[in-house]
């Protein structure tokens, strides 16, 4: 992999991690496009790292916020649920991990994967928006959808949002569970995928650097448009793009 391959797949990363579009489908589909065949996991840690950054930089008021108010009871309620919410991907992700890992290898199972995830995305067109609070069983319910989303080609924040808004949360606070749950989750596929990095990373630098630079900044920028077309009730419209690209993935 070269500086410029490793250009173009941080920006895939950096859209697709946060528009609900899944970021391992379109990683596969983008690998697969350039002819890429890069042996171990390396790459991935460092877009996902690149990613992390962009929703610790976005979101740094309200982990600030949390982080401050630490002995009320209301951040510490909040801490629970996010912590309750990521137990079904960590069981998921523990319990299954050769079956999923066959999976990426499988562009069937990639484009259908796209396919269910446009229909979800679509079928938030028809929900009323809610005023709910959390509870530990919206939690465990998004957490579990959470883990839905280990499959590649299913878009992490597109099922944790598409479930707190079916659950009655607002557009508002289903983002923000949605990507502050986010943070243990990916740095915990972070950790695992490192796990199996054997004999130290053997990317060149030049491509070590421009694949964190450009996931983390097109992920800043992606995060907030997101925020933003799920405010004005578009957030549907990425089921259209999803639904077009699994049926070409099958096609073809």
């Amino acid at each position: 992999m070269d500086w410029l391959q490793a250009l173009i797949l941080g920006i895939v990363q950096g859209f697709t991690e946060f528009l609900p579009i899944s970021s391992s489908g379109h990683l596969i589909l983008g690998q697969a496009i350039l002819g890429i065949e890069q042996p171990g996991n390396e790459f991935e840690i460092l877009v996902h790292l690149g990613t992390l950054a962009s929703v610790l930089v976005v979101f740094f008021d309200d982990i600030k916020s949390l982080l401050v108010s630490l002995t009320s009871k209301k951040s510490q309620l909040f801490i629970f649920f996010v912590l309750v919410g990521s137990i079904p991907a960590i069981g998921i992700g523990l319990g299954f991990m050769d079956i999923l890992k066959s999976l990426f290898d499988n562009m069937d199972a990639v484009g259908s994967a796209l396919i269910f995830t446009g229909l979800m995305l679509y079928s938030s067109s028809f929900i009323k928006r809610g005023d709910r609070e959390h509870s530990i069983v919206t939690s465990i319910l998004i957490g579990c959808a959470q883990a839905v989303a280990i499959i590649p080609g299913v878009s992490r924040s597109g099922m944790t949002i598409c479930t707190a808004l079916f659950l009655g949360l607002s557009p508002k606070e289903a983002a923000r569970f949605s990507f502050l749950l986010a943070i243990p989750a990916i740095s915990g596929a972070g950790i695992l995928t490192a796990l199996d990095v054997s004999g130290g990373f053997q990317l060149p630098l030049s491509v070590i650097i421009v694949a964190f630079i450009s996931s983390f900044g097109v992920g800043v920028v992606a995060l907030k448009w997101l925020l933003g077309w799920l405010e004005q009730g578009k957030f549907h419209y990425f089921g259209v793009y999803c639904l077009a690209v699994g049926i070409i993935t099958l096609v073809i």
